[in-house]
């Protein structure tokens, strides 16, 4: 016959039934977006990547992999957005000293935050592109500034081109209105 010792526990105190309820609570609270990428980006960097697929949605945990960050990196986690269902984390690594930032993207997948590493990759293969983006908008802020300062000059020309075309065109007018002088002398009637 085999004996099972049966655990009985008696909560006598409000005081540690308070602090137990508030410990059971605690352990039992869902991971922030926050929690989630710190947890992602710290397994990799220690190569532990099944750790890090854990913290990946399951479509894109077969995409996770140790290439985007090595042992000596460090990982810092910045501005939370965050609605019902999706998360956006500003995650900077650290590799030799050159920082780089990108947005690490969530999903809610089964009440969890998970990381979307195909949108996050896409992030991060922005990157480059992302001195080019700022470069051309600041080029199209500064045509605009110009042009914004040039209309009321252009106008002004306008104004004095149209004022001289209606000048001409009237000039123009009265020419036509005065008798043609046909370049023979005029025939006096009785004169030879």
């Amino acid at each position: 016959m085999v004996r099972t010792k049966s655990l009985s526990l008696s909560i006598k105190s409000p005081v540690v039934a308070g602090l137990f309820c508030v410990l059971l609570l605690y352990g039992c609270q869902a991971a922030t977006p926050e929690d989630v990428t710190t947890k992602f980006w710290q397994a990799l960097a220690q190569g532990q990547i099944e750790n890090a697929k854990n913290q990946a949605t399951l479509s894109c945990q077969h995409l996770v992999n140790l290439r985007d960050i090595d042992k000596h990196s460090v990982i810092k986690i910045g501005e939370v957005v965050a609605d019902d269902l999706n998360a956006s984390v500003e995650t900077t690594i650290s590799r030799t000293n050159k920082p780089v930032t990108f947005n690490t993207v969530l999903v809610k997948e089964k009440d969890s935050w998970k990381v979307d590493y195909q949108q996050t990759q896409i992030n991060i293969s922005m990157i480059p592109w992302d001195g080019v983006v700022k470069s051309l908008q600041n080029l199209g802020d500064a045509f605009t500034k110009q042009l914004e300062q040039s209309v009321p000059i252009i106008e002004k020309e306008m104004e004095s081109l149209g004022n001289d075309l209606k000048d001409q065109i009237d000039e123009f007018g009265r020419s036509l209105e005065k008798p043609k002088d046909s370049g023979k002398p005029e025939s006096h009637p009785n004169t030879i």
